[in-house]
C-alpha cells in the first residue's frame, strides 16, 4: 500500500483506517503456532503483526519514515479495541497487546468503518447561508474544474492582453461612474479568492464538504497578511493572547542553545530538560490544536499531497489554510516551529530523552498540539505525526506571506470598483493568475521520469568531454575510458561501432594485423 488508494475529500480519516485495515487483513501472514503444548492455526504472533505493520506505515505517503515502532504498537492496540483483531481465544476490546509473543488473529466480522452522513440540521443551515451569500458582492458558489477553465485559470498572455486592452477602453468611457468599496466588499474578495485558490489548489470540485464558508473569518486573512516581522512572524497588537514572557524566553533559550545559555540561567544537570518540559506542558495544554478544530478535514485532505511529485502543491496549499487561522493561532505555530526545527538541526543540543532523537522527541510532543479532531480519531497521532514532519521542514515556506494572493485581490477590487463585476452570478472578468501545476502522474512514471532525465544530463556530460577542445588527447582518451567503464550503455549509445570512435581521433580502427611467421628451416643432420 502506498498511500495513493484514498483521493481527497471528506471523512478522509476514515477512508485512511479503513485502507489500512484492509491492506493488514490481507497482507499479513498466517501461519500455525504452538503455545502452551497446544497448536493454533491462521494466527500471528504481536511482534509479527508490529514488524509488518510497521513496515507498512513507513512506506506509505500519508505516515512517512518518521512512524516509530511506538506508535505501530498503538495502532495494534486500537485495532484490538475496535475488533480488527482478537487474541486466540476471541477476546478484544481492551488495548492489552505488546511487542511479544501473544498469539492474536483476525475475526470474521469486516472492520471497516462506515462514514457518517452531514446532519440534516448542519446541511439545512448550509442551505441557508448559501441563500444568504447570494446577496453579497461575490457569489461563493461550488466551481466544478470545469467552470474553473472557463472562469480564465489557465490563461494565456495574449488573452490577458487582450481583455486589458478592453478594459482600457471601457475606463475612458466610464472613469467617472467609479463605484465606492466598501470595507464589506474587501472582506467578501479576500473570502473568494482564497477559496477559488484551495479549491484549485485541492482539485477539488467542491470546498462544501470540507470547509464551511462562513468558517473563513477574512479579517484573520487580511491581518496575517499585514501585520508581520522582518522574518514574516505575526505580530500581535493585542498582547494578551501572546505566549506569556516565560514560555517565550523558555523558547529562545532552546532555540539559541547554547549561544543563549549566558551566566543568569541555572547550569544543573538537566537544566535543558526542564525548559522543554516547561514549554511541553503549556501547549499540551492548551484547549485545542494550534491548527483549529474547524480546519481539521482541510489540513488532513493536504496529508494526500505529501509525496515527492506533489511536494509544491502541498506547500501552496498549506501557506493558504495557515493564513485562515487566527492570528494568536498563527503566531504560535509560527515560534514553535522555528523552535522545533532550529532545535532538531543543532548537534550541540544535549540529549533530551534517553530512547528519542531530537527530531523523533519534537514530533512525538507537539504533533497533537498542532492537529487534532475534535472527536478522537484512530489515527490521529499518526496523521499529525506525518504533518508537524512536513511543516518542521518546509515552515520558512509554508508560513511566508504569498504576494500572489494580495495581486489577486487588489486587481479583482480594482474591477470592482470600475464597474466590470456587477452583479454576483456574473463571469469573472479579472483573470486569476494562478500558479500552473503539472498533471499527476504515477510512482512509475515519476521513476520512468527521473531515469531518463538522469540518463539525459549523463549523456550532455559525454557530449561536452567530446566537443573539450581544450582537453589533451591524452586526458581525453582517459576520461572516455573511465566514462565508458562507469556508464557502458550511453556510451554504447554514442559509439555504437569501433570506426565511430576512432573517428573522433582521427585514427584508423585499432584492428590487430596478424603478425609475419619467419619460418625457421629445418636443421638437417650432416650425416646421410
Amino acid at each position: 500500500m502506498e498511500g495513493r488508494g484514498v483521493p481527497p475529500g471528506p471523512y478522509r480519516a476514515t477512508k485512511l483506517w479503513n485502507e489500512v485495515t484492509t491492506s493488514f487483513r490481507a497482507g499479513m501472514p498466517l501461519r500455525k503456532h504452538r503455545q502452551h503444548f497446544k497448536k493454533y492455526g491462521n494466527c500471528f504472533t504481536a511482534g509479527e503483526a508490529v514488524d509488518w505493520l510497521y513496515n507498512l506505515l513507513r512506506n506509505n505517503s500519508n505516515f512517512g519514515p518518521e512512524v516509530t515502532r511506538q506508535q505501530t504498537i498503538q495502532l495494534l492496540r486500537k485495532f484490538l479495541k475496535n475488533h480488527v483483531i482478537e487474541d486466540i481465544k476471541g477476546r478484544w476490546g481492551s488495548e492489552n497487546l505488546d511487542d511479544n509473543n501473544q498469539l492474536f488473529r483476525f475475526p470474521t466480522t469486516s472492520p471497516l468503518k462506515s462514514l457518517p452522513r452531514r446532519h440534516p440540521e448542519l446541511r439545512q443551515n448550509s442551505i441557508e447561508n448559501i441563500s444568504k451569500d447570494k446577496d453579497s458582492i461575490f457569489k461563493l458558489r461550488n466551481l466544478s474544474r470545469r467552470t474553473l477553465k472557463k472562469h480564465g485559470l489557465h490563461y494565456s498572455q495574449e488573452n490577458t492582453e487582450k481583455k486589458n486592452h478592453r478594459i482600457i477602453n471601457e475606463d475612458q468611457e466610464n472613469s467617472a461612474n467609479n463605484r465606492e468599496i466598501s470595507q464589506e466588499d474587501v472582506e467578501e474578495v479576500w473570502k473568494y479568492i482564497i477559496m477559488i485558490y484551495l479549491q484549485t489548489i485541492l482539485g477539488l470540485p467542491s470546498l462544501e464538504e470540507l470547509i464551511n464558508p462562513n468558517q473563513i473569518i477574512p479579517q484573520y486573512i487580511m491581518y496575517n497578511m499585514a501585520n508581520t516581522s522582518k522574518h514574516g512572524v505575526v505580530i500581535l497588537q493585542d498582547k494578551s493572547d501572546d505566549l506569556p514572557h516565560w514560555v517565550l524566553s523558555a523558547m529562545k533559550c532552546l532555540a539559541n542553545w547554547p549561544r543563549s545559555n549566558d551566566t543568569d540561567n541555572p547550569s544543573y544537570v538537566g537544566f535543558e530538560r526542564d525548559v522543554f518540559r516547561t514549554i511541553a506542558d503549556y501547549f499540551l495544554d492548551l484547549p485545542e490544536p494550534l491548527l483549529t478544530f474547524e480546519y481539521y478535514e482541510l489540513f488532513v485532505n493536504i496529508l494526500g499531497l505529501l509525496q515527492p511529485h506533489l511536494e509544491r502543491v502541498a506547500i501552496n496549499a498549506l501557506q493558504l489554510c495557515c493564513l485562515l487561522l487566527p492570528p494568536p493561532n498563527r503566531r504560535k505555530l509560527q515560534l514553535l516551529l522555528r523552535m522545533i526545527s532550529r532545535m532538531s538541526q543543532n548537534v550541540d543540543m544535549p540529549k533530551l530523552h534517553d530512547a528519542m532523537g531530537i527530531r523523533s522527541l519534537m514530533i512525538h510532543t507537539f504533533s497533537r498540539c498542532v492537529l487534532r479532531c475534535a472527536e478522537e480519531v484512530d489515527l490521529d497521532e499518526l496523521l499529525a505525526a506525518r504533518l508537524v514532519s512536513f511543516l518542521m521542514d518546509h515552515h520558512q515556506e509554508i508560513l511566508q506571506v504569498p504576494s500572489y494572493l494580495q495581486t489577486a485581490v487588489q486587481k479583482h477590487l480594482d474591477y470592482l470598483k470600475k464597474g466590470h463585476v456587477k452583479n454576483p452570478g456574473d463571469e469573472l472578468v479579472a483573470p486569476l493568475p494562478i500558479y500552473s501545476y503539472c498533471e499527476q502522474i504515477s510512482a512509475q512514471q515519476f521513476d520512468e521520469q527521473k531515469i531518463s532525465t538522469s540518463q539525459a544530463a549523463i549523456a550532455e556530460l559525454l557530449e561536452t568531454i567530446i566537443k573539450n577542445k581544450t582537453l589533451p588527447l591524452k586526458e581525453k582518451r582517459r576520461k572516455l575510458k573511465q566514462f565508458q567503464k562507469e556508464y557502458p550503455v550511453i556510451y554504447q549509445k554514442r559509439f555504437p561501432t569501433t570506426e565511430s570512435e576512432a573517428a573522433l581521433f582521427g585514427d584508423k580502427p585499432t584492428i590487430k594485423q596478424p603478425m609475419l611467421s619467419l619460418r625457421k628451416p629445418k636443421l638437417r643432420s650432416l650425416r646421410y
